[in-house]
C-alpha cells in the first residue's frame, strides 16, 4: 500500500493518488489496486477513502439550500429565476405571496418580481425529472434591495460560511454589516460602502486561500489591519 499525495494537495485528473487496499470517494476512481483523480481539486484522505474536493465545479440544488437568483421570465404561474445551475428555478405564486396578494397577483405578477430583479430564495424540492421549485416566504427571504452581489466559486461555499457558521458570523460582526451566501456562489453584501470594500476583498482571500490552514486568522487579521486604516482617515 502507498499514497502518493500531501493531505491538501492540488491534483489534476488521471493523477495517480494511491495504489493497494483504499476506497475512492467523490472526485476519485478506482482501476484495479489503484485510485486516480477525476477532476481538479484538492485530494484528502479519510481512514481508506481517499476523495477530491473540487477547485471548480457548477451548483447543483439540493432542498432546503437557500439560493440568490435573477428573474429572467414572467409566467401565468410565477417566475423562473437564473441561479447559475443547469436548471431554472420555478418560484409558484403560491410559494413566493400570501393567500390574500395571491388572488389578485396573476393581473400583474411583475409588480411583485420583475425580469432582471434579484432574489433570495429556498430551495423546497428539486429532482432531475424537473425544474427546482423555491420559496420566497420566510424569514430573510424575498426581493435584494440595495447593496452588492458577487460571484465566488460553489465550492467554496463552505469554507465562506465556516464551521458552524463561524467565518461568516466573524466577518459580519467585525464588519457590522450584513451579508447572506447562496449556496449556488452568489453573494449579496449590504451596509457601509466602506466596510462593504472590505467584506469583498476578504471574500476573495477566503475563495482564493479556501484549500490552506490558519485562513481564520488571516482573515481576522486583514480586516482588523484595513478597519485600522479606515478608523485612522
Amino acid at each position: 500500500m502507498s499514497i502518493h499525495f500531501e493531505q491538501q494537495d492540488i491534483v489534476v485528473p488521471g493523477q495517480l493518488l494511491a495504489e493497494g487496499d483504499f476506497r475512492n470517494g467523490d472526485g476519485a476512481y478506482k482501476e484495479q489496486e489503484k485510485v486516480f483523480a477525476s477532476v481538479i481539486g484538492v485530494a484528502k484522505m479519510k481512514g481508506k477513502t481517499v476523495y477530491v474536493v473540487p477547485l471548480k465545479g457548477q451548483y447543483i440544488p439540493k432542498v432546503r439550500d437557500i439560493i440568490i437568483g435573477n428573474v429572467v421570465e414572467v409566467t401565468l404561474n410565477g417566475w423562473l429565476l437564473d441561479f447559475h445551475s443547469p436548471y431554472p428555478a420555478m418560484l409558484p405564486v403560491m410559494h413566493a405571496l400570501s393567500r390574500r396578494d395571491a388572488v389578485h397577483a396573476k393581473e400583474n405578477l411583475r409588480r411583485y418580481y420583475d425580469i432582471g430583479e434579484t432574489v433570495v430564495a429556498e430551495i423546497i424540492a428539486a429532482d432531475r425529472t424537473r425544474d427546482p421549485l423555491v420559496t420566497t416566504l420566510g424569514r430573510g427571504l424575498g426581493k435584494v434591495r440595495g447593496g452588492m452581489l458577487l460571484t465566488i466559486i460553489p465550492t467554496r461555499v463552505p469554507r465562506l460560511i465556516g464551521r458552524k457558521g463561524s467565518m461568516i458570523n466573524m466577518l459580519k460582526s467585525d464588519l457590522q454589516i450584513d451579508i447572506v451566501v447562496g449556496q449556488n456562489g452568489i453573494v449579496w453584501v449590504k451596509g457601509n460602502p466602506k466596510r462593504m470594500k472590505i467584506a469583498t476583498e476578504a471574500i476573495r482571500q477566503i475563495e482564493r486561500e479556501a484549500h490552506t490552514s490558519g485562513l481564520t486568522d488571516r482573515v481576522r487579521d486583514f480586516i482588523n489591519q484595513k478597519l485600522a486604516e479606515l478608523n485612522g482617515e
